[in-house]
């Protein structure tokens, strides 16, 4: 079986974790914990990083950071992995859903405009003037681009609209390290940004996160927060509620050499990108994510849509091709299906019935990308 999506793990991995086996500085003290942060930060070109134990709890506290309550709305797309919407209700908020882009799969961003348009008033608190939904009378606080696949949107416009709104924006890049928008890093366009190193990703740690941001106070906070809120070296005082969500040492001495390897990663995923563009270009009906103009994607995890779908992932997986179906909506899963949805025609729900994801390992052969390819054009013939 060609696996579907797997790390590469040909570097230092072994020296650097087997480093922290020998010397003992397995948790979260020790020093690749440092340097993966930082790594991870100059090639994204943020000036801080801090590293937690996913892209899930990352996203939980960039909210924290950003003052995000139980008494807010935080709008996020329709197509995202779970993990968005999961991180919104830990801080209480409320999601807004905001359908996708037919052709990028990214956040609708004129759906996004005419919500904030008809669906919000701007009123001046204690605190600044903000939007507030007029359904529900709550501040609607951020927003949370998620940068799907590795694609990202009309960033540009997107800052503009939250900047005419009042919105924070935290960008979801936990599958876009190496994505650019006009040569600017995935992360980098709101005050936080938060990356994703599970198992399936780009590059891995097995579990773990950074967020980056420029402010050096939020960077401070992070870590402060990350950390159990603990002031004091010696003493277990703490000065308000934290969380026990700083990365390992073990984790981070394995990301230090993905991150060594990164650019041969980035440049081999691209590749791939590429390959696939061209040889299933005309098969079947199939079409492909579109990239909008600016963007350069990490070529992350390929996937393409069809209306034959289930007939093919069912075909593929039948004969080593290990495939998968794309993320169900979230209106569509049951603890979210009450939530307020902001669409014209769901394309939502025609992106996931007729989206698959094909192998994209970091580490795919030429061989194992020619027989996905022949297996699919065998289906279609």
């Amino acid at each position: 079986m060609i696996p579907l999506s797997i790390p590469k793990l040909e570097g230092n991995e072994w020296k650097y974790v087997k480093d922290c086996l020998d010397t003992g500085w397995i948790s979260s003290a020790g020093s690749y914990v440092t340097q993966f942060e930082e790594m991870v930060a100059e090639y994204a070109g943020a000036k801080y990083g801090v590293a937690c134990m996913n892209g899930t709890v990352g996203l939980h506290i960039a909210q924290i950071l950003l003052g995000v309550t139980a008494d807010d709305h935080v709008i996020a797309p329709n197509i995202t992995f779970i993990a968005t919407l999961n991180a919104i209700k830990y801080t209480g908020a409320t999601p807004i859903l905001i359908d996708v882009d037919s052709n990028n799969w990214q956040m609708d961003l004129d759906l996004l405009e005419k919500y904030l348009q008809e669906e919000t008033t701007k009123k001046e608190t204690e605190t600044g003037l903000f939007s507030f939904d007029k359904r529900t009378n709550k501040r609607v606080r951020a927003i949370m681009p998620v940068h799907v696949l590795g694609n990202i949107g009309d960033m540009d416009r997107l800052m503009a609209i939250a900047e005419t709104y009042h919105l924070e924006v935290i960008e979801d890049t936990t599958e876009a390290l190496g994505s650019t928008f006009n040569d600017k890093h995935a992360g980098t366009f709101g005050k936080l940004g938060v990356f994703s190193f599970n198992g399936n990703k780009i590059i891995s740690t097995g579990g773990g996160g950074v967020i980056v941001t420029d402010d050096e106070e939020l960077a401070k906070k992070a870590k402060h927060l990350t950390t159990q809120a603990k002031i004091s070296a010696m003493d277990y005082i703490h000065d308000e509620i934290g969380y026990n969500y700083r990365l390992v040492n073990v984790l981070a001495a394995i990301g230090v050499a993905q991150m060594e390897q990164f650019p041969t990663i980035l440049k081999d995923k691209r590749g791939m990108d590429a390959f696939y563009r061209k040889e299933l270009n005309g098969v079947g009906d199939i079409k492909f994510q579109e990239i909008p103009e600016g963007t350069n994607p990490n070529g992350w995890l390929f996937t393409f849509s069809t209306s034959r779908m289930r007939e093919l992932l069912e075909y593929l997986n039948a004969n080593g091709v290990q495939s998968r179906p794309f993320w169900m909506p979230m209106n569509q899963l049951d603890m979210f299906k009450d939530e307020f949805y902001f669409n014209k025609t769901d394309v939502s729900a025609s992106v996931y019935d007729t989206s698959i994801s094909i192998p994209s390992s970091a580490g795919i052969t030429q061989e194992q990308m020619e027989k996905v390819v022949a297996t699919i054009k065998a289906f279609y013939k």
